[in-house]
């Protein structure tokens, strides 16, 4: 086959372009397009808020109920073949992609958000604050955004597994709905042009904000201030093992760092245990699960209607973050419809609802109660750092006063490093899969292709650095999420419409 025919030009091509066309000149009038994007969002926040709450609890219904009827029975592939990966590898791979070094970031600051910026009638600093603080850190990573990050995997499974369409795209899976026109002409090509350039964005903003968490902790290492050139060491690093792990593919590559990763972070876990505050670090679990469970609904679809004044962090943040995800939902949905031959449509949905959100509240438990800890003793002035521009700076210091906290701050370091690795190398590879004219059914994306990708987003995220237009990325990232929720809605259809056609809960089902 010809080399060059390994890419799909026609989709990939006009996305990159895109991207460019509008970083530069953000990039360029990086605080006036802050302002402007802001405001568009602060918009949307007040216009909206009710209708993304609600989004995320119709997707969490619309899972359970894809689970627990007909549906759910119906397996990804050939009924007589065994899963592609044991549960516990396939979990470990959807927690890499699914929380990725995020969790490390927010697990151990998120609480000094809605401590600063408590919901109304709560004092900023006070002991309701703390529990309001990690309660909603976990709820970040709670049911509704692995919702919203897999429900479009059923439609994309379908199409891959039992289908056995060549092309893994989101255009394949809507064939059924609008048609051989659509599908191959100029809709299909932008729906697919959609998925890029929220993908690749995503990504540049993935690993311009990613480095910071390992930059700030290597300079306190080495007693150092912060600089481009440490930026630019650590993301060659990064960057270098993102695309041998991409290169080598899912098994060789992704599936073996995420399942090590599992055994590193839990070690990690009971070092801090037993090296830190162990007592209040399960106390204080205990009571942020109590005071999650007890106000889930409150903050699920809670907008402060009743108060005038400017919204909380809780309120206007929950908006952005299900936005946010709702631009990653094509490529979560994607690359667990890949790696899914052989589950359940069941097993692929509550496995991604319920392995990462365990992961994420041990993690938040964990690093949000050490970083509580410390502020309460007045070991470290959490609140008063974070109010800094060098927010990531309050990691270091916190992990410094735990015994041996320079191996602490290592460990925290390696197990960041390969969560940012593992969820961009899955993100090349997804993007690698989607482009390639290959037959995704029956073969990997090529590797060359692989490469070429990691090395686009590298660019795009290191130009975007120098220059200064990462942070009206991610605001962009934000306000892309808007029509892919509508799409999410259209695939979910579109699995069933499949599903109902073919009568595969009768057909493609396993023989008890």
């Amino acid at each position: 086959m010809n080399r060059k025919k390994l890419i799909d030009y026609n989709i990939f091509i006009p996305s990159l372009l895109i991207i460019i066309a509008i970083s530069i000149p953000f990039a360029l009038y990086e605080s006036q397009s802050l302002e402007l994007l802001n405001s568009i969002f602060d918009y949307i926040v007040e216009v909206f808020s009710w209708g993304y709450l609600w989004y995320g609890i119709l997707l969490v219904v619309a899972g359970l109920y894809l689970s627990f009827s007909k549906y759910g029975k119906v397996v990804l592939g050939n009924p007589k073949e065994k899963p592609r990966f044991t549960l516990f590898e396939y979990a470990s791979i959807l927690i890499a992609m699914g929380v990725g070094s995020t969790i490390m970031r927010t697990g151990m600051l998120q609480w000094t958000s809605v401590a600063n910026d408590p919901p109304a009638g709560v004092e900023p600093g006070s002991p309701e604050s703390l529990l309001w603080g990690n309660a909603y850190s976990m709820f970040l990573w709670g049911f509704q955004v692995f919702a919203i990050f897999v429900m479009i995997a059923p439609a994309m499974g379908y199409i891959l597994h039992v289908k056995k369409r060549p092309l893994m795209r989101i255009s394949e899976a809507c064939r059924v709905l609008f048609g051989d026109k659509f599908t191959d002409g100029l809709g299909g090509k932008l729906l697919d042009m959609l998925f890029l350039i929220s993908i690749l964005a995503g990504a540049a903003v993935t690993l311009g904000l990613g480095a910071p968490i390992i930059t700030h902790n290597l300079a306190t290492l080495t007693g150092t201030e912060v600089s481009f050139t440490m930026t630019i060491i650590v993301t060659v690093i990064w960057v270098f093992l993102f695309s041998l792990s991409a290169y080598l593919g899912i098994e060789k590559g992704i599936k073996r760092l995420s399942t090590w990763n599992m055994y590193l972070a839990g070690i990690f876990a009971i070092f801090v245990i037993i090296a830190g505050p162990g007592v209040f670090i399960l106390n204080y679990f205990s009571d942020s699960i109590s005071f999650l469970m007890s106000n889930y609904l409150n903050i699920s679809l809670n907008t402060d209607s009743v108060h005038q004044d400017k919204a909380s962090h809780i309120q206007s943040n929950t908006v952005f973050w299900f936005a946010y995800s709702a631009t990653w939902a094509m490529l979560h949905s994607v690359f667990a419809a890949k790696i899914s031959k052989g589950r359940t449509i069941k097993e692929m949905i509550l496995t991604y609802l319920l392995a990462p959100t365990l992961i994420s509240w041990v993690a938040t438990g964990v690093l949000g109660g050490l970083g509580v800890h410390r502020y309460l003793t007045g070991e470290v002035s959490v609140l008063n750092l974070v109010e800094n521009e060098a927010r990531m700076a309050a990691i270091p210091e916190i992990l410094a006063t735990l015994p041996f906290g320079e191996v602490a701050i290592i460990i925290f370091m390696i197990v960041a490093l390969i969560f940012l690795t593992t969820t961009l190398d899955s993100t090349t590879y997804t993007v690698a899969a989607y482009t390639s004219t290959r037959d995704m059914s029956k073969f990997e994306p090529p590797k060359t292709l692989r490469i070429i990708i990691a090395a686009i987003i590298t660019i795009v995220a290191l130009v975007l650095m120098r220059i200064g237009g990462l942070a009206p990325l991610e605001v962009i990232s934000g306000l892309m999420g808007l029509p892919v929720i509508f799409i999410q809605f259209i695939l979910i259809y579109a699995a069933k419409k499949m599903i109902d056609k073919d009568e595969a809960w009768k057909h493609n089902v396993r023989q008890s």
